[in-house]
């Protein structure tokens, strides 16, 4: 990138920063405030009720209901007709990457341009209404989502509560290996490379050291389908998966994995994984460890739906659409078998900030839309260590609250359309 190219970056940057700066003033320290409007959503209960009120003091949520004590001199923000419902959560986005070559970015870009990538995408998905989101990967910027986190935690940038991974963990010549470069130029891969247990036992501590908040690992790929067939290599065992999960309980940490299909779904399971994302295929067996350990699956159907309409030629949008419609056609038999799911679209190959589109998919393609909000909601907060902390307006939350129009019971798309965020008491954004 020229240097004119940063500095534009950089100007993006500090004026993204000034309503940042003017929500910050806005919300004083200890001030309540009252949110109305016309409708709230009561995830848990699976419904919307009329009108709906919530009490903010400070970055918690008071009380919340049809009606809440309006404390004397406390201003009325009146949000008028939409929905009170909280913060949207995504389990699994890449703030490091943008839409285009993936393999290119991390090779041509540095890794100080790519955080401040980082910090706009950050940026874009607050704005769009996911107060708390998980990064599965710097994608070969290491312990750099560290720094992005630390900002947003002590308020000099705007973006979600963050949980973050540093880089992901691989084998030698795995799915994120830069497999397809001359390796006489020794291109770094993407991921922390790790081939046996003692490996991957030394690389958590490395990447705990830096920061991490979780271990994400590649636990199958290369992908191919042909004639129906779907297959994909496992990169670990179970007693390798088991060590990993393992090391990171010392620690009070979890094990997340990329992991499309079998054997190495089931062996993820087995090691009881926190959990088991992409989840194209996966067996009876399982399915059944998955609803016994209560392990949710992230489908990432967004990110399957961009690549097929922007892929390269239409040999690879073939081959996209069949991983697609094959990985729809699981889903409902997943859906049937009652294993739990968290929503997570994987968003960075394609915009920040367009990623809801999940939600919308997940009920296109089966799941009723108050399952797919408390899938989102309740068991998102509780994959990112939030659980009774968001997810829910309920006295003593976080107020990361967004406003839509309409029902999203009715028509869950009105989560694209989000006009108001409140992250932890303070307003980013308001009609």
């Amino acid at each position: 990138m020229t240097l004119a190219k940063c500095a534009l970056l950089a100007v993006t940057i500090v004026s993204a920063a000034s309503p940042f700066m003017a929500a910050q003033s806005e919300s004083a320290a200890n001030k309540p405030v009252v949110l109305h409007a016309s409708r709230l959503l009561d995830v848990a209960a699976g419904k919307v009720v009329t009108p709906g009120e919530v009490l903010v003091q400070s970055e918690r949520i008071v009380a919340a209901g049809t009606s809440v004590d309006h404390p004397a001199g406390a201003p009325i923000v009146d949000l008028g007709d939409v929905t009170l419902m909280p913060g949207l959560i995504d389990a699994h986005v890449h703030l490091f990457l943008h839409p285009g070559a993936e393999d290119l970015q991390t090779v041509e870009e540095s890794v100080p341009q790519r955080t401040i990538i980082a910090t706009l995408a950050a940026r874009d998905d607050l704005m769009a209404g996911f107060t708390a989101e998980r990064d599965m990967g710097t994608e070969g910027a290491g312990s750099a989502d560290t720094a992005v986190r630390n900002a947003i935690n002590q308020g000099l940038i705007p973006g979600p509560r963050l949980r973050i991974s540093g880089n992901a963990i691989d084998i030698l010549g795995g799915h994120e290996d830069a497999n397809d470069f001359n390796p006489a130029q020794h291109v770094l891969s993407n991921a922390t490379y790790a081939n046996d247990s003692e490996q991957l036992i030394e690389a958590i501590r490395g990447q705990f050291k830096e920061g991490s908040d979780f271990v994400k690992i590649y636990e199958t790929g290369k992908d191919s389908i042909h004639n129906g067939v779907f297959s994909t290599p496992y990169q670990y065992t179970t007693d390798q998966l088991q060590a990993a999960v393992t090391e990171a309980a010392r620690v009070g940490k979890k094990v997340a994995v990329h992991a499309m299909g079998e054997p190495g779904t089931l062996y993820a399971a087995q090691a009881g994984v926190a959990s088991i994302d992409h989840a194209a295929q996966l067996s009876p067996e399982t399915m059944r460890i998955m609803r016994e350990k209560q392990i949710p699956a992230v489908p990432t159907f967004t990110i399957f739906e961009y690549f097929t309409d922007h892929a390269a030629n239409p040999a690879t949008a073939a081959r996209e659409r069949a991983m697609f419609d094959y990985h729809a056609a699981e889903f409902k038999k997943q859906l049937a078998a009652g294993i739990p799911f968290a929503v997570g679209s994987d968003v960075g190959p394609f915009p920040h900030g367009t990623q809801a589109r999940e939600l919308v998919l997940m009920h296109q393609l089966g799941m009723p839309a108050v399952d797919v909000l408390k899938a989102d909601l309740i068991n998102g907060a509780k994959l990112l260590g939030w659980e009774g902390q968001i997810g829910e307006l309920k006295p003593g939350y976080y107020a990361d609250i967004v406003a839509v129009p309409g029902n999203p019971l009715d028509d869950i798309s009105v989560t694209q359309r989000v006009s108001f965020v409140m992250k932890g008491g303070v307003i980013y954004k308001r009609p």
